[in-house]
């Protein structure tokens, strides 16, 4: 790929973003023109309700999905331009993603379910499982590591997500709604580890969540409606 650039601290910069889905009478468009920026050294929220376009935004960033119109830079590099291929050995290198239903593999163990990023990268299975043992010792599962998955409670699922997300050291983490399956308690805690362990100053974090309860682990909330970015103001304005 080639040096990437990062201009500045930023990480993620959106601009003129469009999206729209279905054809001819059923074209519905889903975002309209995004304007947003993501820097490095940060958790970003993006808040809004259901349907306003936030799934989309970070699918789009991620480039599982290409854009109908505007740009997106991550790290310097127009994801949009970027061949299939190129896409996804970009999205390899340099993102991590913690999902809502954790998508866990049952068959694994926790440290071999974190350990599955490295397994793809050809690094040798057993020094595989011992950096992802280390990792979760980190964020408290270090009796947790040859447990499966329905051995686990959910507070524990997902953050075994959360450091199958980091083992490979990304320099973007893409969360979708993390905490929506947890209770309050829990999900602090959840989001407590992540801010411990994947905030970095050459890291960037956004994070799609409904749950107000959590703005206080974030620096930035960009408040979404419509497809659209409201404002963005500091978490502490919440």
């Amino acid at each position: 790929m080639g040096e990437t650039v990062v201009e500045g601290r930023v990480a993620v910069r959106l601009h003129g973003l469009k999206k729209s889905f279905g054809s001819g009478a059923a074209r519905m468009e889903v975002l309209h023109g995004v304007e947003l920026e993501a820097r490095l050294g940060e958790i970003l929220l993006l808040v809004g309700p259901s349907g306003c376009g936030k799934t989309t935004l970070l699918t789009l960033v991620a480039g599982l999905l290409d854009a109908d119109g505007g740009s997106i830079q991550v790290f310097g590099q127009d994801v949009e331009r970027m061949p299939a291929a190129a896409k996804t050995d970009f999205r390899r290198d340099n993102i991590g993603f913690v999902f809502q239903q954790y998508n866990l593999i049952p068959t694994l163990t926790a440290a071999e379910n974190t350990a599955v990023p490295l397994l793809i990268r050809c690094v040798p299975r057993k020094e595989a499982v011992r950096r992802a043992a280390a990792l979760l010792e980190r964020i408290g599962l270090e009796r947790r590591t040859h447990a499966v998955p329905a051995e686990l409670s959910g507070g524990e699922q997902q953050r075994v997500a959360v450091a199958r997300a980091l083992i490979a050291e990304p320099r973007l983490v893409i969360c979708d709604e993390p905490t929506a399956s947890l209770d309050g308690e829990t999900g602090e805690h959840v989001m407590a580890a992540i801010r411990a362990q994947a905030l970095t100053e050459t890291r960037c974090l956004i994070v799609v969540t409904h749950d107000s309860r959590i703005f206080r682990f974030g620096d930035r909330i960009a408040r979404m409606l419509d497809g659209r970015i409201l404002s963005v103001e500091k978490a502490s304005a919440a």
